[in-house]
């Protein structure tokens, strides 16, 4: 039934965009296009968010406008022909006027520059605030601006995701986009190694405060790597590019979680610094939990494994880095970081444990009972230094980007546990394992962009991305006297070297008189592995990743716009996935690497529709469909007893992951802003979406899922606003089992004073239930085991932020300066990389 209604829709939504199109197809005489950029007079640097506003010869209201791109840039297409009016404004400018400006049928107007003159030779103490719409919808991307996100403040980043468009988060941090958790997450477009130890902890570690933005790309396109079958997340951190020194604080406390960050800009003609220092705790929590396990070994005896027991876990981390960005000349441009990052977590527990077996006839034939005192510590620690040079060329748009990247990262795990078993019926057992681990990401790329006319780009570029990884692991188990005593058969150590080499090429176009925007490309990875697991041999492989895009604006002034796009990705198993090592801290739940695992590939199709209203309101609405091979799931087997090392260990479940079959998933993702009055406007995200699991030796699994948020914004006046926000995502079917369903909700509120330099702000999360409850089952051909949570989520909170510093627009400039421009300049955080 579900899979019904979802193709419906599918056929709905392309009946309706193949009519409007059809009709725009028809409407006579071809629409016309302006184009410019928008730069500082005094400082050649380009002018992001400038409005752009276009109106009929005489008229005192626009016509249509725009918001400039981070390199200045607009476009204001469909057009029809006639006399106009274009302004450019911006805080801190004077409004640049362009009187009768002629636009012809099918044509294409090219204003050039735009030179914004600053309001005075200096302003000072002003604050500049470009207020830019929440989410943006570009042909490639969706992006998410949090400024305005109060219930976020004196959050982290897992805070803000979960208000992206196409984006679910659920309880435990982990990220889904289309309902696909396999995604490749960025930093200022740039990969870091902060995300390869845990990918959770990272996203706890960067406080809401850092966030400029948050990039959501479903369909990358050639440029980007291949690697993530649900697409590319990219955090853009703030910075900052207007002359003079300028900064802010921010400090939160709470009943769950503090953090605090502080960054400071500072530029001066054609350099600048940006530095940033940020670090958050999280309070000791403790979460109850129980879990019911009945299984039948060979005779039909029957086992009851029941646990009971809490988890006490606290996190904390910190970030700190330093960015310069030098306009060498007017053509080239250098940017260079480092960064450090470090954090982790620490969680003890104990678990009442009893274990009861009965004949197949009903007689009981025993019953056992312990307490396990389990604890783990995890420390991971990384460096980022990266190294950008952008060349660009008389020939607007010609430009050649060069990026060097070094991630460095030292991690290191310890976990024990102790079984004391009840009136003495054994002797108590126990493990203790140290796991350090050293790793290194290299990446090197060259892109080059080369405009063939006006209407035709093409791009191409190379990668190498090179991944050494250094882990060990020692374990110690419990001996009868009580001593620990090193245990050869689980310690060991190994090296794991992965090698990308990528090559791709891509075009973009416009066709039809500018009625159709057309970007596609291919790309080629041949990846290398080499590790020493004990009698394993990695196969190398060598996938082309196509990728292709349709984009349409129309209506009255290009309100609307359709895209139908595809793409294929990949996602390699890491070196966690291969590595057989079998890890028995807990023993009744062991889990291990599968080194026979194969890189599983999606093939990913969208279709999308935006509209805009007049009055601020904006829908969107995408509907995917994808296809995975090889997909790789994890899969659970029971054993009533399994050697390990010459060892029995009784009553296991064991967790592996293994490429099975194939995974069809359909959905659609509608996403709508809507200003109901001057003083409160709501937003809401939905996804419905359609899992189908074909797999050898499994039933096919259909699991049909959705997840809906409404989020309420109130302005009181006076500076004064309020914020709710909700989410529920509903429970799915895995071929398993079936995972939880979770409610999450907020409250905010938030004072700006002192001229908006300072505010205050005040959050409430689920501030009527101490708990989110998780209830989830997996089952297998001899066993069925449910597992329930108490995951504690309420809190309460008070966040405080400042920002300070003097702005200048100096017109007198050292002789020379004059000729530098921007053009190579936004290399900075809230560059596009896509690496």
């Amino acid at each position: 039934m579900h899979n019904y209604i979802m193709k419906s829709v599918f056929v709905i939504l392309f009946s309706l965009i193949f009519i409007t199109t059809t009709h725009a197809q028809t409407a006579p005489g071809a629409k016309g296009k302006i184009t410019g950029k928008v730069t500082d007079a005094t400082t050649k640097l380009p002018v992001d968010y400038a409005t752009v506003s276009l109106f009929k010869q005489g008229a005192t209201s626009p016509f249509n406008g725009i918001s400039t791109d981070p390199k200045g840039n607009f476009s204001i297409g469909n057009i029809p022909a006639g006399e106009y009016k274009v302004t450019a404004e911006f805080l801190g400018y004077q409004k640049a006027i362009i009187e009768h400006v002629i636009v012809k049928d099918g044509a294409v107007l090219t204003l050039g520059e735009i030179k914004l003159a600053p309001t005075a030779n200096e302003l000072k103490g002003v604050t500049i605030t470009a207020k830019v719409p929440t989410v943006e919808n570009r042909i490639d991307k969706m992006v998410y601006n949090p400024q305005n996100d109060l219930s976020a403040q004196g959050g982290v980043a897992i805070d803000v995701l979960k208000k992206v468009p196409q984006i679910t988060v659920d309880i435990d941090g982990n990220v889904e986009l289309q309902g696909n958790a396999n995604i490749r997450f960025l930093i200022n477009g740039k990969p870091s190694s902060i995300f390869g130890a845990s990918l959770a902890d990272a996203l706890a570690s960067i406080p809401a405060s850092q966030i400029k933005s948050i990039e959501v790309i479903t369909s990358p396109g050639a440029k980007y790597d291949a690697a993530g079958t649900g697409g590319i997340v990219n955090i853009i951190l703030k910075d900052s590019k207007v002359q003079g020194i300028n900064g802010s604080f921010n400090l939160s406390a709470g009943t769950r979680r503090e953090n605090g960050s502080f960054n400071l800009n500072a530029r001066k003609g054609n350099f600048g610094v940006n530095a940033f220092f940020s670090g958050n705790a999280q309070i000791n929590t403790n979460a109850p939990y129980t879990r019911n396990r009945v299984s039948t070994d060979g005779s039909d005896n029957q086992t009851t494994f029941f646990q009971q027991g809490s988890n006490n876990f606290k996190r904390n981390g910190y970030e700190s880095g330093i960015n310069f960005n030098w306009d060498i000349s007017k053509h080239d441009n250098l940017t260079a970081g480092v960064g450090f990052n470090h954090f982790g977590n620490h969680g003890n527990g104990i678990t009442n444990e009893d274990s009861r077996i009965v004949s197949a006839s009903g007689a009981f034939i025993s019953d056992t009972a312990d307490i396990r005192n389990s604890s783990s510590k995890f420390n991971g620690r990384s460096t980022d230094v990266s190294l950008a040079y952008k060349k660009t060329f008389d020939k607007e748009g010609q430009e050649l980007d060069i990026l060097y990247t070094e991630s460095f990262g030292n991690n290191s795990f310890s976990s024990s546990q102790v079984q004391d078993y009840l009136n003495g019926v054994k002797p108590s057992t126990g493990i203790s394992n140290n796991n350090p681990g050293k790793d290194r990401e290299t990446n090197i790329s060259i892109d080059y962009t080369h405009p063939l006319s006006k209407k035709v780009t093409i791009e191409t570029g190379g990668k190498l991305d090179f991944n050494h990884i250094n882990n060990n692991v020692v374990t110690d188990t419990l001996a009868t006297d009580g001593s620990l005593n090193l245990d050869p058969d689980q310690t060991y150590g190994f090296t794991y070297n992965r090698k990308i080499y990528a090559y791709y090429l891509s075009a973009s176009a416009s066709l039809f008189n500018n009625f159709l925007d057309v970007k596609g490309g291919l790309r080629d990875e041949y990846t290398t592995t080499k590790a020493d697991f004990k009698g394993v041999n990695i196969p190398n492989y060598n996938i082309l990743v196509p990728s292709l895009v349709f984009s349409h604006k129309f209506g009255s002034n290009g309100s609307q716009s359709v895209k139908l796009s595809y793409s294929r990705r990949i996602e390699r198993p890491d070196y966690g996935d291969l590595n057989p090592f079998l890890n028995i801290s807990d023993p009744h739940n062991i889990n291990t690497g599968n080194p026979n695992l194969k890189p599983e590939k999606g093939d990913n199709f969208e279709l999308g529709y935006n509209k805009s209203f007049d009055k601020g309101a904006n829908i969107n609405i995408a509907a995917f469909y994808r296809h995975n091979t090889d997909d790789i799931q994890q899969l659970t087997t029971y054993y009533d007893s399994l050697m390990v090392n010459n060892r029995v260990y009784k009553g296991v479940s064991f967790n592996q992951r293994y490429n099975i079959g194939s995974e069809d998933r359909e959905g659609i993702n509608i996403y709508a802003s809507v200003p109901l009055t001057s003083k409160l406007s709501v937003r809401t995200n939905m996804i419905f979406s359609n899992r189908r699991s074909t797999n050898p030796g499994f039933a096919t699994v259909n699991a049909f899922a959705y997840r809906i948020n409404l989020n309420a914004q109130y302005s009181f006046g006076h500076d004064l606003s309020a914020e709710f926000f909700g989410n529920y995502n509903s429970s799915q079917k895995g071929i398993q089992g079936t995972n939880p369903k979770f409610v999450f909700y907020n409250f905010a509120m938030r004072k700006m004073f002192w001229d908006k330099k300072a505010s205050i702000g005040l959050t409430a999360t689920n501030p009527f239930a101490k708990y989110v409850s998780q209830s989830s089952s997996t089952f297998g051909s001899n066993f069925y085991a449910t597992n329930e949570r108490l995951v504690p989520v309420q809190s309460f909170g008070i966040s405080l932020s400042y920002k300070f510093g003097k702005l200048e627009f100096k017109k007198d400039r050292e002789k020379g300066d004059e000729n530098r421009d921007n053009n190579g300049g936004d290399n900075g955080p809230g560059q596009d990389r896509g690496k």
